[in-house]
């Protein structure tokens, strides 16, 4: 994944606690932005269809605003509640990079993907009242499990507009294209690949760090068993 750019929209947190935000807040600022924007920043994004558009924001308190909204600005993120018509897992991104990966690679099912460059966070979306299952898969597959947030009923979370563009703090890895199945298969997919990436990250960084101080050993002897000291101008 590229480095994230500085986005242009103002910070708003991934997860929302509904009882900060009053219903007249869901709507992140409307951003500042130049009608010069590269349209090749769009083309490296995803965008959401017009039938992903309509499934996502029927869950709004007003989907007719909302898409208004989305109408006149494409970019514009947006708070939606959990738990009506998806559930959302997040995780912090560097494992949710690796999980979406892994997902990909295999070809398994995965629901819309979004994240939040800023706070580097990933939302992967399941299909509501799958909790039960999700954890349940989580604890035969692991006794530690990685560290995720589960939002159901009750939560809110910004998602994307629908074209944000490369530099925008949140953006779609997979954007709603229909309306997603209610496949259990996606849950058990999602919560095997989080455990099966954790651990192979957590074996890498292992690794790694075995390597880096193997080849800092393998320098020293080199050299005689200690680093050799700088000679001095009078010798």
């Amino acid at each position: 994944m590229t480095r994230p750019h500085a986005s242009r929209h103002p910070p708003s947190p991934l997860v929302i606690c509904p009882a900060r935000h009053g219903r007249r807040s869901l709507f992140a600022q409307r951003p500042h932005w130049s009608v010069t924007e590269s349209q090749t920043e769009v083309d490296n994004v995803q965008r959401m269809t017009k039938r992903g558009m309509e499934w996502l924001s029927a869950v709004a308190d007003d989907p007719e605003l909302c898409r208004k909204h989305w109408a006149d600005d494409p970019r514009r993120p947006h708070a939606l509640p959990t738990g009506v018509a998806f559930d959302v897992v997040v995780t912090e991104q560097r494992l949710g990079v690796e999980t979406f990966d892994q997902l990909e690679r295999r070809r398994m099912p995965v629901g819309p993907v979004l994240v939040d460059r800023a706070a580097r966070r990933m939302g992967f979306f399941l299909p509501p009242t799958s909790k039960d299952r999700f954890t349940r898969v989580i604890a035969q597959e692991t006794d530690t499990p990685p560290a995720y947030r589960y939002l159901q009923r009750d939560s809110f979370i910004v998602v994307p507009g629908p074209i944000p563009l490369a530099g925008d703090r949140h953006q779609w890895l997979r954007a709603p294209n229909h309306r997603p199945e209610s496949s259990p298969l996606r849950t058990v997919s999602l919560a095997v690949m989080l455990v099966a990436s954790a651990a192979l990250m957590e074996r890498a960084d292992h690794y790694g760090e075995q390597y880096t101080g193997a080849a800092r050993a393998s320098e020293v002897e080199g050299l005689g068993g200690e680093e050799n000291p700088v000679p001095s101008d009078d010798e």
